[in-house]
């Protein structure tokens, strides 16, 4: 089983200078436990013979401004291949509650050091690692430094999801949240309160996005399945907008998730 995740030292500058060293260690989270009530043990499902999870970690360990991943599971014997996957990977874990998310998420962001925090989820395998690299640098461009910044979900296929925030934020969410919504999923504590940690977005020009590229369901792990077998063949480095033109090129499979609808996200 995974130990506790060291501290990360803060990434260095050409001339060998500490980057801003309230804002680092950037550390991803991801989330990732078995029981999903929509589709259980999703994360561990075969796609060209690796779990999905596998394949949402190494496209996030290519985001260069990341200086550490840790994945946040649940205490639970059942999440130990979670751990194994992520070690094999030589990827951190941090073990909490099941069902306090929250908790989980700000024990990882302790146990990692982290200054700036990344979320993220495991049921997103296509997550882009340019598109984490960018929300990380307009965050970092946002003053202050609790400035909430994320992906524009209105506007990205569902499954590139990225948050980015200061450590104090996430202390202060830890501290006062009593909203169960709150304590579940993370971040609405803190998204909710723009006035006070303030509020950024990384859009894109275009029509609102109508794909879904997460996996919630098992039509959604189909056409993810086959995206993989279409793109991974040729290389890792495939990004979201490749995604996209293979939906647009095939409508046929651009439906095969089309009856999935995104819960509210409150």
């Amino acid at each position: 089983m995974a130990g506790p995740a060291p501290p990360v030292p803060a990434r260095q500058d050409a001339g060998g200078v500490p980057a801003v060293s309230a804002r680092h260690p950037i550390i991803a989270i991801t989330q990732a436990r078995l029981n999903s009530t929509r589709l259980p043990g999703k994360v561990l499902a075969p796609i060209l013979g690796r779990p999905l999870l596998w394949w949402h970690l190494t496209r996030l360990q290519r985001a260069s401004r990341l200086d550490g991943i840790v994945v946040a599971t649940t205490e639970a014997p059942g999440s130990d291949p979670i751990a194994e996957i992520a070690a094999g990977l030589g990827i951190a874990v941090h073990r909490g509650s099941e069902h306090d998310v929250l908790a989980r998420f700000a024990g990882a962001a302790a146990e990692s050091g982290a200054a700036t925090i990344v979320r993220v989820t495991s049921d997103c395998p296509l997550i882009d690692p340019a598109l984490v690299d960018l929300v990380i640098e307009t965050h970092l461009a946002q003053r202050p430094a609790g400035q909430y910044t994320s992906l524009d979900v209105e506007r990205f296929p569902r499954g590139l999801d990225t948050e980015s925030f200061g450590r104090a934020a996430l202390d202060a969410a830890m501290a006062e949240a009593t909203d169960p919504f709150e304590r579940e999923h993370v971040t609405p504590f803190i998204w909710r309160r723009k006035e006070r940690f303030g509020f950024g977005q990384v859009s894109t020009e275009g029509p609102r996005a109508r794909h879904r590229l997460c996996v919630d369901e098992a039509e959604d792990l189909v056409l993810v399945t086959r995206i993989i077998e279409a793109l991974a063949t040729a290389g890792p480095a495939f990004g979201w907008r490749d995604c996209v033109a293979l939906l647009e090129a095939d409508p046929e499979l651009a439906a095969t998730n089309a009856r999935v609808r995104q819960r509210p996200s409150g």
